[in-house]
């Protein structure tokens, strides 16, 4: 049995003999700090439904207020995505070895497939559940995707992968995957018509005469259905904020793909934009400003597109279905009430449709993605929006004004001589940002990309096999990890890794060796997401002639112990980092709880 290192995981570089050196605690290279704010925009631009390649930095130009702006960075994206079936399929790993090496190239953008429940009638949820099913099925290798629902709370389903398979069955998982719902908060179409009904039935009572029972009925109903809009609204933005403080970590581009059958929020609201509190699917923004506003500033910093998907499909006219006892409209205005004019309902329904088509549109407009609605074809639909935003331009620039007064900025761009169609965001609010702590000095660099749900980062390749320790320590052993609060059966897993040496800087000394610095983590999640168990450490390597001669023809390994908990299902991440070049790779095995562990270890 090997004795328990000071940082709480058992970890060494097993090429023991060649490496000279002790374990280190963490070190963060020298923080780069900065008085002045970048604006950075992503700009997708596009002829038909082709995206336009090849553009320069001085084909763009780009006004903020109307004033130029000078572009100080400029960077072409460009899907790195290979079609079905040209990616041969990787060999496959013995039992229980994993490895990040991915199956396509990985796009820069990242896709976050939000499916919501909360504002989504349950019909709707099932067909954009299927539809979701097909895309997956067809999916061109290399697409990094996530997937979140959104219903009584954000909870995430599968995290950032490249993994079509490993999608599909998260999304089927019976205990975690997607089932429709359909929470308290969110009034269908369905529980317009039950009003309705509720005031014919009483208006029949009466012969058709407005009573003063009645219309406080129809006042109440109205303002259950505001405090409903008014919650759906504000557990939205919640929502929004979550997921762009989960994705301020992930570089690159991220799109979320957002599928629901209304949208009671606008990030970005228009100079006296206040939708109306008794119109379907709508909210007055106004009473959620600060909240609005700290979203629509969380969704700028982490360079997140929005891509409004209708989870209806088609929009039909409702006022024609079975259900519908004759031409009534939504808020309670019968034939016999007040503006009975037979053409109110068509009318009410059709603006409510235009309503929610100028709402899909705005946000799209105002993040740099695009709207899709009234198409049966979600599966085209998400086809269509990962295609738009994996090609895109990125310009920054450090702008004129620099007042930080919380006005909002509108930036414009332009392709100078060209008639493209741009999609980018249209503005900020210049408000003055929370200021970043000093790092310190033994900062972990692994810590954020080891967060639940993170795409796996490639820039160091690696393979590990993850198996119970053979024979398991005896009852009362110390434990493996740094969680000193870990209770209940545990079950001691080994994982051996084995490094490309090429992917790590190890530089050549005037004796002969190699120097390098590695550190290595675990960090194990429950399916809640609550951390479980974690370690890890840095070692400095001087490395013989005759073992890094070892290390070239089969990688740089290393060796870790870790307790996690027998009777739970754990999702282990597992990262390296390469201290010179500040490079890492990081990989998640799911290891399923262990149903006979006895309890008490």
């Amino acid at each position: 049995m090997r004795s328990r290192a000071a940082f709480g995981l058992l970890w060494v570089l097993v090429c023991c003999p060649g490496v000279e050196g002790q374990a280190k605690s963490g070190e963060q290279p020298p923080a780069v700090r900065t008085t002045t704010r970048a604006v950075v925009v992503d700009v997708v631009a596009t002829k038909g439904e082709e995206a336009v390649t090849g553009l320069r930095k001085d084909d763009f130009v780009v006004l903020e207020d109307g004033k130029p702006q000078t572009v100080n960075f400029f960077e072409e994206h460009t899907a790195k995505t290979l079609p079905p079936g040209a990616a041969a399929a990787l060999p496959k790993m013995p039992a229980g070895v994993y490895t990040n090496v991915p199956p396509a190239p990985p796009s820069d953008a990242v896709n976050v497939l939000l499916l919501d429940a909360l504002n989504t009638d349950r019909e709707d949820q099932s067909y954009v559940r299927n539809q979701l099913v097909k895309f997956l099925k067809t999916m061109t290798p290399g697409t990094r995707a996530a997937i979140f629902t959104l219903g009584s709370k954000l909870r995430m389903v599968q995290g950032f992968t490249a993994d079509a398979t490993e999608l599909q069955t998260a999304m089927n998982d019976p205990k975690y995957g997607i089932v429709p719902e359909k929470p308290h908060e969110a009034r269908s179409v369905q529980d317009q018509y039950d009003d309705l009904d509720d005031v014919k039935r009483m208006l029949t009572l009466t012969g058709g005469r407005m009573t003063q029972g009645i219309e406080a009925m129809r006042a109440f109903q109205r303002e259950s259905a505001n405090v409903n809009g008014y919650e759906r609204a504000g557990m939205t933005l919640e929502a929004l904020q979550g997921l762009a403080r989960y994705l301020a970590a992930v570089p690159g581009r991220k799109n979320l793909i957002w599928f629901s059958s209304s949208f009671p929020v606008a990030v970005f609201p228009r100079v006296g934009q206040s939708q109306q509190p008794d119109q379907f699917n709508t909210t007055d923004l106004r009473t959620y400003g600060k909240e609005v506003r700290k979203t629509a500033d969380l969704l700028t910093i982490s360079k997140v597109a929005v891509y409004p998907v209708g989870a209806e499909g088609m929009m039909s006219e409702h006022v024609f279905e079975a259900n519908v006892d004759g031409p009534t409209d939504y808020v309670g205005q019968t034939l016999n009430g007040p503006r009975s004019g037979r053409m109110d309902p068509y009318t009410n329904e059709n603006g409510m449709r235009a309503d929610k088509i100028s709402t899909m549109e705005q946000l799209a407009a105002d993040t740099g993605g695009k709207a899709y609605f009234n198409t049966n074809d979600l599966n085209g639909a998400m086809q269509k929006a990962i295609t738009d935003g994996s090609h895109y331009y990125t310009l920054a620039y450090t702008p004129t004004n620099r007042k930080m007064d919380g006005s909002y900025r509108r930036i414009e761009v332009k392709v100078k001589d060209a008639k493209y169609r741009l999609a980018y965001r249209r503005g900020y609010n210049a408000d003055e940002l929370p200021p970043v702590a000093d790092a310190k000095a033994n900062a972990n660099p692994l810590h954020a990309l080891l967060t639940p749900g993170m795409p796996e980062a490639t820039e160091i390749l690696f393979a590990a096999r993850v198996a119970p320790e053979t024979p398991q320590p005896a009852a009362g052993s110390p434990r493996a990890g740094k969680n000193a609060k870990l209770t209940g059966p545990t079950r001691r897993y080994a994982i051996d890794f084995m490094i490309r040496w090429t992917d790590v800087k190890l530089e050549a000394q005037a004796d002969g060796t190699r120097a390098g610095k590695l550190q290595v983590e675990l960090l194990a999640f429950d399916r809640e997401g609550n951390a479980v168990n974690w370690g890890g450490g840095t070692e400095a390597m001087n490395l013989k002639p005759e073992v890094f001669a070892a290390i070239e023809k089969s990688g740089v390994p290393a060796h870790a112990e870790i307790d996690l908990p027998a009777d739970k299902d754990v999702v282990l991440e597992a990262g390296v980092y390469d201290w010179a070049t500040g490079k890492a790779g990081t990989m998640r095995v799911a290891l399923p709880a262990q149903a006979e562990e006895k309890a008490g270890r």
